[in-house]
């Protein structure tokens, strides 16, 4: 994936990094507990069958393309594809472990897909598409490697008011670094969430029967020290921005954002409700 530098977050060296798949690695049990519904909602949308060949985009550790490779049985297959080596590591070895033989990998630039025209049945691309410098070429190359009649499905992140989980730290972190926030256009963790945004995407590319939809998501952890603790495990851009501030202003703003997240805990402990932008479109 390209970048520009006036992104903070989004470089290729971090997201190419060893020590960030490792975190998006560690993530792995928190997405399936809070964006699974959204997941399998992308997974029926992309309209994934027993034999289909499927393409990933931007497959990180592998946690999607074993979803879909049981969907897929064992005649189909699912090529995963990441700009990150290191990611594609641990996907090849969560494959093996979980003893698939048809799923590849393959690191490839996403806004630059060397693929084979009309050869694959569905393509998917979780929680990546808002980090792209320019998503449209991206979905462009996906459809031309589509079928005719192959789906495109995607998640992304609706709004940051939407997801104070995420909102509130980044929003913390880029004032105490004196970043300043991205501006539209830019790529970022809620850069297609505006209104039509997604959906123009889709069809500057050519895909028709474009949909998008709005799935909540919940996080729940036993308190708000516990959610502060899974995310230094699991939120690689907060920690990305963080390395910008010396360590008494890195722990100043950890204190911070956990006397801001301390709103939602109550007598169930943490509960901070979120929302996913689920979209598709048919070539």
């Amino acid at each position: 994936m390209t970048t520009k530098e006036s992104d903070p977050v989004a470089t290729g060296s971090n997201f190419a990094s060893a020590e960030y798949a490792e975190q998006w690695r560690r993530g792995e049990k928190l997405r399936r507990e809070t964006s699974g519904a959204a997941t399998e909602m992308m997974l029926d949308l992309a309209n994934i069958r027993v034999g289909d060949r499927v393409l990933e985009i931007a497959a990180g550790t592998g946690d999607l393309a074993i979803m879909t490779t049981r969907r897929v049985g064992p005649n189909g297959y699912v090529l995963a594809t990441d700009i990150s080596a290191s990611m594609l590591k641990l996907a090849a070895e969560a494959a093996r472990e979980a003893g698939f033989t048809n799923v590849e990998t393959r690191v490839m630039d996403a806004e630059n897909i060397d693929l084979e025209a009309d050869s694959f049945d569905a393509a998917m691309c979780r929680s990546a598409l808002m980090h792209f410098p320019n998503p449209s070429k991206a979905l462009a190359g996906v459809y031309r490697a589509l079928k005719p009649s192959g789906r495109f499905a995607v998640t992304v992140f609706s709004t940051a008011e939407r997801n104070p989980f995420h909102g509130l730290p980044l929003s913390i972190a880029s004032r105490m670094a004196k970043i300043p926030p991205l501006t539209p256009g830019q790529p970022g963790m809620f850069a297609l969430s505006g209104h039509g945004v997604l959906e123009e995407c889709y069809r500057k590319a050519g895909f028709r029967d474009v949909v998008v939809r709005a799935v909540p998501v919940k996080r729940h952890f036993p308190s708000t020290a516990e959610a502060v603790s899974a995310m230094k495990n699991s939120f690689p851009r907060l920690q990305v921005l963080l390395t910008k501030l010396s360590d008494a202003d890195r722990e100043l703003a950890w204190s911070e954002i956990e006397q801001k997240l301390r709103q939602f805990e109550g007598p169930n402990g943490f509960e901070a409700l979120g929302e996913w932008l689920v979209g598709v479109g048919t070539k």
